[in-house]
């Protein structure tokens, strides 16, 4: 898995490009932790549920139901996220599910189950050039490193590089500077 620094970084790079107008701060911050919820089933290690089972890392919560279903909690508490159910469904649903796209860049584990509840088969992408994080505070260390460098040539700068045009243009746009 990407460290949760990069999860988070998504939702925040998006955030920061589409401005407080598209994106409040509250759905930030809950786009946020939606980035990084998935890896909340690490516990399963402290509760005895084994790494491949379906509950396990890497298993349920990293499905596209998952992602949908925080969606849909979002969008129940929208109001708070000062934005529309629509925005909050999708934006959060989206944040959600950019953790175990990431996970499947990943050059470790068992893959995702993205699938899940219609396939516990666990999946990679095709082209796997993140290094895995350490599981736990394990990234404070020389294989830490590592990780965050490949994160950071792999998932940093791309998105990065992706947000800046977007949030130049639209700092051009609140200047008057038209093109």
């Amino acid at each position: 898995m990407p460290t949760i620094f990069t999860h988070a970084l998504i939702p925040l790079a998006a955030g920061l490009a589409l401005g407080r107008r598209t994106l409040s701060p509250h759905l930030v911050a809950a786009g946020m932790f939606a980035a990084i919820a998935p890896d909340f089933d690490s516990i399963a290690f402290k509760l005895g549920i084994a790494y491949a089972d379906q509950f396990g890392h890497r298993g349920a919560s990293h499905s596209i139901a998952c992602a949908l279903a925080l969606g849909l909690l979002a969008a129940i508490v929208a109001p708070w996220l000062r934005t529309t159910r629509m925005k909050a469904f999708l934006f959060i649903a989206a944040c959600t599910a950019s953790h175990p796209l990431l996970d499947a860049f990943t050059d470790g584990g068992l893959g995702v189950a993205l699938l899940w509840p219609w396939s516990h088969d666990r999946i990679f992408a095709p082209w796997r050039p993140i290094e895995v994080s350490p599981i736990g505070a394990g990234f404070f260390s020389l294989r830490g490193l590592e990780v965050l460098w490949s994160e950071l040539k792999w998932v940093v700068v791309p998105t990065l590089l992706l947000a800046m045009p977007v949030w130049g243009w639209r700092a051009k746009a609140r200047n008057g500077i038209a093109e």
